[in-house]
């Protein structure tokens, strides 16, 4: 063999080994030939490793707890969120000093602490209108969700941990339940929580909703040929008895009932409107219509009379803060709160008090910021909680420990933008 021929065959040898070892991996195996099985490998492997090995002097990270670490949620879970985000307050009830629930629009809130912090039990997208407690555990809320049947009814046994749909409430009338099954809404009753409701007959002419305290006493205002007339039931709605009939001036255009009792009713009747004033006058009975005590009789310069007074006659009944009515709240036949609204005023917002059943009215001197509307609540006679809501700004929660003497922002509602 020629020294030439030796030299080829050299380079051949060498050639032939370089390819033996590219067909191979780092650890010995076959680089697969085919482009789908190379696909599925590198797939497979592309996120198991890194493209750079980690440095052994980086510190580990400790997780301060001692239970194993979860993945951080995309949002914290309803039970978690302590500090409500959402304004305004539609609606509010308490269950004693300390206790309470509010909600909102898409929101059921619940405070332990006299409404110091509070904790997300539900959300929805519906706006909230109407809370009731019988107790800490017990509640229900009322939410208007488009449906023709009415408002529908949510109730919770266990403090608001979980609340579970009991049907609907056929008006937005003022909701209140006198044990776990029987309620009442307006003309409407229910004995089996809110399955299915019950109508009394009411009389004709009606303004606003009646209100029956119980299965047999009921309440109602009519209103024609300038007169107004205040409508007592004994029998469950069957008959109506007139148990006041007064002249007015001014139209009755609404109408608030509240009742502490059998024979007690509070009726606020709400009059024209003019100039960003309306009138209004509250009335109060103890012996179930017999006799009347006159409350409050708001005269205005712009909207004319409360109902049943005269234009430009003095009246020495009291004169609540305010140019118009705000939220009336009645913790018994004594005790009863009436807020007071004045939309031109820097601070629109006032209450007052009558702590003897309307015989004498106090004007509170607290006057708060908020033109939006107010959510007044009580649980006796020094203990109030009242929230002034804004369409701008957040609502405000204050409360009183001493009957409105002193107040003290306790919880600022933040709005979402």
């Amino acid at each position: 063999m020629s020294k030439r021929q030796t030299t080829v065959l050299f380079i051949s040898a060498l050639v032939f080994l370089w390819l033996v070892g590219c067909s191979r991996n780092g650890d010995g195996s076959a680089i697969p030939t085919s482009g789908s099985a190379a696909s599925a490998n590198v797939s497979g492997n592309f996120n198991a490793v890194p493209s750079t090995p980690p440095s052994s002097s980086q510190p580990e990270i400790t997780p301060t707890s001692t239970t194993p670490a979860s993945p951080k949620p995309s949002a914290p879970p309803t039970s978690s969120i302590k500090q409500v985000s959402f304004s305004p307050v539609t609606a509010l009830r308490l269950a004693d000093s300390k206790i309470g629930w509010a909600g909102g629009e898409g929101w059921i809130a619940r405070t332990d602490d006299g409404g110091k912090s509070w904790t997300t039990q539900w959300e929805h997208p519906y706006i909230i209108n109407q809370l009731f407690a019988l107790n800490s555990k017990e509640a229900w809320a009322t939410l208007d969700i488009g449906d023709a049947k009415g408002l529908q009814l949510l109730h919770t046994t266990n403090g608001g941990k979980k609340w579970i749909e009991e049907g609907n409430v056929p008006n937005q009338a003022f909701l209140h339940f006198v044990s776990s099954k029987e309620a009442f809404s307006g003309n409407a009753r229910t004995t089996n929580g809110g399955h299915t409701w019950t109508t009394f007959a009411v009389p004709d002419s009606l303004v606003g909703d009646a209100y029956f305290h119980d299965r047999n006493n009921g309440w109602a205002v009519t209103y024609e040929e300038n007169a107004f007339r205040i409508m007592h039931s004994t029998d469950g709605g069957a008959t109506w008895r007139s148990a006041m009939s007064r002249a007015t001036v001014s139209p009755v255009t609404g109408v608030v009932i509240r009742s502490a009792g059998k024979k007690d009713a509070w009726v606020e009747l709400v009059g024209d409107s003019g100039m960003s004033q309306t009138s209004y006058s509250l009335l109060h009975t103890v012996d179930g219509g017999q006799t009347w005590i006159p409350v409050l009789a708001n005269n205005q310069a712009g909207s004319g009379p409360a109902p049943g007074y005269e234009l430009g006659k003095t009246t020495k009944v009291p004169h609540n803060f305010g140019a118009g009515p705000g939220t009336l709240y009645v913790v018994n036949s004594q005790v009863a709160f009436m807020g007071g609204k004045c939309m031109p005023c820097d601070l629109p917002n006032s209450m007052g008090k009558t702590l003897d059943g309307g015989k004498t009215w106090v004007n509170l001197p607290a006057k708060f910021v908020g033109y939006g509307s107010q959510q007044i609540a009580a649980v006796d006679a020094k203990h109030i909680w009242w929230i002034n809501n804004d369409n701008t700004e957040p609502s405000i929660l204050y409360t009183s420990s001493d009957g409105g003497k002193h107040w003290n922002k306790v919880h600022t509602f933040v709005k979402t933008p």
